[in-house]
């Protein structure tokens, strides 16, 4: 049986504007100094204006909020790191994208079916809104939902950027939510063999923002259901258990990669070259061919963590890789 609080908040996505793909909510601490902006203001990514997507798919909803974008230095130090800066540059500079600088987006995804609300990864949280980013509760909020109307809290896997957002002032954020995540990525994490090694840090992060929820937290393994219509498939790589998720309804998919691609030129258009943050860098890559290839040939939309904002799109075989397509219309009719 639907929710009525969820019809609810549909008629609220459409009453504000947040039903069409085509037009991004934009709003935030920017807007109401819009006319008085230096000129150094207007590129400052910690100011830039809060964007949520809506979008249709069966009878489900599904939102895109962008928890925030940082400019991310060399791209040869992250993507192509056995290339040459040089091959790098080029592959942008034909993309008419500069070959010394990128700015890395994240957007968490959240999908309405009626009767659960299931938010897929949480952003940065708290920590991160110094540098402008962690807005995800900002984002949903405008589009309607309330952090304890979240009922599922899926996490694809634990780097910092997925995980930041789990608590707030030491507390769950999403406080009526059970939590999913693979069993293979939380048993990687939690060891405490990671101590000492590179792994480390993102040890320390997992018990500080995952580890105080384990009693909500229930796993799943390739192929399990998070609800009806969404299912989870292992897409290991990047990390040691991340996983990807199909969303269907009504005869449509979609795909939710999280970091299987995390730019859609360098990851997309070679995705055999090693990225810097791929844990297995020859497991990553082989997942990347292996899913893109699948959601190439079946047509299928997806959603990608790190994609250029609202992170919706589909991708057609091109050469020794893939040519992203962003998304228009199609979610809208």
């Amino acid at each position: 049986m639907g929710n009525p609080s969820t019809i609810s908040r549909r008629t609220l996505f459409l009453a504000a504007g947040v039903g069409t793909l085509a037009a991004p909510v934009l709003l935030g601490r920017a807007a109401a100094t819009a006319q008085t902006k230096t000129a150094e203001e207007a590129t400052d990514m910690r100011v830039s204006p809060l964007q949520a997507r809506s979008l249709k798919l069966g009878s489900f909803r599904i939102l895109t909020v962008r928890d925030g974008i940082r400019p991310s230095g060399a791209p040869n130090e992250t993507f192509g790191t056995d290339q040459s800066a040089d091959a790098v540059g080029t592959l942008l500079t034909e993309n008419f994208l500069p070959a010394d600088s990128f700015a890395n987006s994240f957007t968490p995804a959240l999908v309405d079916t009626g009767s659960e609300v299931v938010l897929f990864d949480t952003g940065m949280g708290e920590g991160g809104r110094e540098a402008g980013m962690g807005r995800l509760l900002e984002g949903l909020k405008y589009a309607g939902y309330t952090p304890d109307q979240v009922s599922v809290v899926v996490i694809t896997h634990m780097h910092g950027d997925h995980i930041g957002g789990l608590l707030e002032g030491g507390k769950p954020a999403f406080p009526n939510a059970r939590y999913v995540t693979g069993r293979t990525e939380y048993d990687f994490w939690v060891n405490p063999e990671r101590m000492g090694t590179p792994a480390e840090q993102g040890h320390q992060g997992v018990l500080a923002k995952v580890q105080p929820l384990a009693e909500k937290l229930t796993f799943i393994e390739n192929e399990g259901e998070v609800v009806p219509g969404i299912t989870g498939l292992d897409a290991f790589g990047h990390s040691p258990g991340h996983m990807i998720f199909r969303v269907e309804s009504e005869g449509k998919a979609l795909m939710l990669t999280a970091d299987t691609a995390n730019h859609y030129v360098l990851s997309l258009q070679r995705p055999t070259w090693e990225v810097r943050f791929d844990m297995d860098k020859a497991a990553a890559a082989a997942t990347r061919k292996k899913v893109f290839d699948m959601i190439a040939t079946d047509r299928l939309p997806f959603i990608g963590y790190h994609m250029p904002f609202p992170a919706v799109g589909f991708v057609e075989t091109a050469g020794e890789g893939y040519r992203f397509v962003p998304a228009s219309y199609q979610f809208d009719i």
